[in-house]
């Protein structure tokens, strides 16, 4: 039997930020943001920009989708499965903690 880690799953009861080691940095060169870890590079979008920067440890997923549902024109059924998704592959990649 092997032991691995088990997968934290999204909820909106979830408090999610980022890893310690993730640092959310401005490239002027690429005029883009990325998300900075240890031997790893990635290019968030603008949305997924701008749910990462909710991730503070103290917004539940809850409050999160409240929040976009009253930014964007969207039905907040589409925009909480929308953040669930791309939080739970960041958590998957270790980049968000939940």
């Amino acid at each position: 039997m092997s032991v691995g880690r088990r997968r934290s799953m999204v909820s909106p009861d979830s408090v999610p930020r980022l890893a310690p080691y993730v640092r959310l940095r401005f490239d002027p060169v690429r005029d883009a943001w990325v998300a900075l870890a240890p031997e790893r590079v990635l290019w968030p979008d603008a949305v997924g920009l701008h749910i990462l920067r909710h991730c503070d440890g103290k917004t539940p997923v809850s409050t999160i989708v409240a929040r976009l549902t009253a930014e964007y024109d969207a039905e907040a059924q589409e925009i909480a499965a929308d953040v669930g998704a791309f939080l739970q592959q960041w958590a998957d990649r270790l980049m968000v903690r939940l």
